[in-house]
């Protein structure tokens, strides 16, 4: 029988709310077409899609993360303010298209506070400067008669913005990057630039640029930036149409974070740095290569995969403390719109209930189930076999500081066959209701559309019951249980 086992003062930390962030770049219809469409019938009078401001307030985004993105390294923000009919169209080189600059600065604030949440800034160290990116903070977080902060004011917001989060460019060891540094290049810049801008503003938190955890890269900016960044981001998407390595893929990230938080309390170690550094996971999501101006139609397969990351940062919750799904709409997202309204893709599913019932407390927790190996038939910088062998069900939990209710996220790898499983929370009882909410289909590629916005949806149900809880979990399913207990 396959047993979950979990006991309440077996924590792994706290779970920190910034991992359920958003990001929207300038890709696609993201931001175009996605949440800011000039003349729609759909659109407030910001520009801003209302319905699309909706679903994406039922992901309880704490952080946004804007402009990119490679994007951002061609970016340059003053083209973005002032009146909309005098601001200059830009060939953008990242994704070669044409930026005409509507949606900018002053929007992107606004948007954050209609959605509830709190911005973070991509520094562009492509094509940028310096000075322009100490003008940027000027203009978002000046106080006083300066030229920057005056220039917010006549665009119409006299407090400033307070923007906290700023990202030391944008995977800047990319050679399809604008502007490519290498490791020991990028780690001079960005020392200059941390240090001018903490002169202009000593609360901004600086994100230093990764690439994914564990590569000499990421070994090199760590030890040169340790003593002058809050954070250091690293960028890993999966996918592929073979269902095991797509919903197995994402452990990758488990020995990533693992990895780099070792760089980073390495680094601060040798180098005595007593305040704490932690990750960013700053992109994320199933992507699969070559789709890069094509709207990504997500399958179940791919909700699984999500949920498999979401599992993976409450486990991993002492090193990641930012996460941003990448994108917020359109091209790689949650939320797939057209002229005439959207549908929540499947991987909506996983990240609504994850941000809506995670709870404080991340627990370490025991499962006993079958086992699956799997290599993965691309190179093997892509293999996951070494991570194997991976257990049938993907458990994560969390509590609450009371520790009167448990949250259980579970998938179900299997592709055929449900699971059941005795559940156990040790020296505790179900004390009511054990609600159910389940994400799962007929088939592993069902995917929503604007004809079948419900192919994939969430199903729940409730039962009450006292001592062990035991519970089927449906093949290739996702599901929460919201377990109220009481001592024994």
């Amino acid at each position: 029988m396959t047993s979950i086992r979990i006991d309440l003062d077996r924590t792994l930390g706290n779970v920190d709310r910034r991992i359920f962030g958003g990001f929207v770049e300038h890709l696609g219809r993201c931001v175009y077409g996605g949440i800011y469409e000039e003349g729609s019938p759909l659109s407030d009078g910001n520009g801003f899609r209302r319905d699309v401001l909706g679903a994406a307030k039922d992901l309880r985004m704490p952080l946004l993360r804007w402009p990119g993105g490679n994007f951002v390294s061609g970016y340059h923000w003053a083209d973005g303010i002032g009146p909309r009919g005098e601001r200059p169209r830009r060939p953008d080189l990242a994704w070669n298209t044409v930026e005409p600059n509507h949606f900018g600065t002053d929007e992107f604030m606004t948007y954050c506070r209609e959605l509830g949440t709190e911005p973070y800034l991509c520094l562009n160290m492509g094509t940028g400067t310096l000075d322009e990116a100490l003008a940027w903070v000027e203009y978002c977080n000046g106080s006083g008669d300066t030229y920057w902060a005056d220039r917010r004011r006549q665009n119409g917001r006299e407090e400033p913005y307070a923007v906290r989060y700023w990202g030391l460019g944008n995977e800047m060891w990319g050679d399809w990057q604008i502007g490519s540094l290498s490791a020991e290049e990028y780690v001079a810049k960005a020392v200059r630039w941390a240090k001018a801008l903490r002169r202009l503003d000593p609360e901004i938190v600086l994100v230093s640029c990764g690439q994914d955890g564990w590569s000499e890269w990421d070994r090199i900016v760590i030890d040169g930036l340790v003593k002058h960044v809050d954070f250091h981001s690293i960028h890993i998407y999966t996918g592929s149409d073979d269902y095991w390595t797509n919903v197995l893929e994402p452990h990758q990230v488990e020995r990533a974070l693992r990895t780099c938080q070792t760089l980073i309390d390495r680094a601060r170690h040798l180098q005595q740095v007593d305040r704490p550094v932690h990750v960013a996971y700053d992109e994320w999501n199933v992507w699969f290569a070559g789709r890069a101006n094509r709207d990504e139609h997500y399958s179940l397969a791919d909700a699984l995969a999500v949920a498999t990351y979401l599992n993976a940062f409450v486990r991993q919750c002492q090193s990641v403390r930012i996460a941003n799904l990448a994108q917020m709409v359109n091209v790689i997202a949650p939320i797939f719109t057209d002229e005439n309204g959207l549908f929540l893709q499947t991987i909506y599913h996983p990240l609504r209930l994850a941000a809506e019932h995670t709870q404080d407390v991340a627990l370490d927790v025991h499962v006993d189930c079958d086992t699956v190996e799997h290599t993965d038939a691309r190179d093997a910088a892509h293999r996951i076999a070494d991570l194997g062998p991976f257990p049938l069900l993907d458990v994560a939990a969390t509590r609450d500081s009371d520790r009167s209710r448990v949250v259980v996220s579970v998938v179900n790898r299997s592709l055929d066959e449900p699971v059941k499983a005795t559940l156990e929370v040790a020296d505790a009882a179900p004390s009511g209701r054990v609600v159910a909410r389940v994400v799962t289909g007929d088939d592993v590629d069902l995917r929503n559309s604007f004809d079948r916005p419900d192919a994939v949806t969430v199903t729940e149900h409730t039962s009450t019951g006292s001592g062990l809880v035991q519970y089927e979990f449906p093949p290739h399913s996702y599901t929460q249980l919201d377990i109220m207990i009481g001592a024994q």
